[in-house]
């Protein structure tokens, strides 16, 4: 077999074999729409969750959230949309698409922020509400809750 067959696969499995038995890991399996990899991707790029002093700081980091410059209720400018970890970002986008097709909640939230917005906005609302679950999960060590979540 050739080596760039084998490589990729030894890569997944010693990943796989280090988030394992990290006690995260069950609780981000917990949600709806993360699976092993997204678990392993949230984990590995998260790192220590106490880095972050609240839910706020870590959803920014998840590129989750806004980067519109207010003062007195008037928009002053954007920027730093660029600022936080692009891989975070793409693995909560990508458990709040799965989410929405799994989970009644994520999908009745997803399309009442659709009736409102237009698609791309309301994935990331999906998004934000499920970065701030885990951030908390990750935080207290609690089991993922989707009525807490989507309510």
């Amino acid at each position: 077999m050739p080596y760039e067959k084998i490589a990729p696969y030894r890569v997944e499995k010693a990943l796989a074999s280090h988030c394992r038995h990290h006690p995260g890991f069950p609780l981000l399996k917990s949600v709806a729409g993360i699976g092993d990899v997204l678990a392993t991707v949230i984990l590995l790029e998260t790192g220590s969750i106490e880095r972050f002093k609240d839910v706020g700081n870590y959803v920014s980091y998840c590129r989750c959230v806004g980067s519109v410059h207010t003062s007195n209720g008037k928009k002053k400018g954007e920027g730093n949309t660029k600022n936080g970890n692009r891989f975070l970002a793409w693995a909560y986008v990508e458990a709040a698409n799965f989410a929405i097709r799994y989970s009644e909640a994520a999908k009745k939230f997803y399309q009442r922020k659709k009736a409102k917005r237009n698609g791309i906005v309301a994935i990331k609302a999906v998004a934000h509400k499920l970065a701030r679950a885990c951030f908390h999960m990750l935080k207290t060590g609690e089991v993922f809750s989707v009525e807490r979540c989507f309510t």
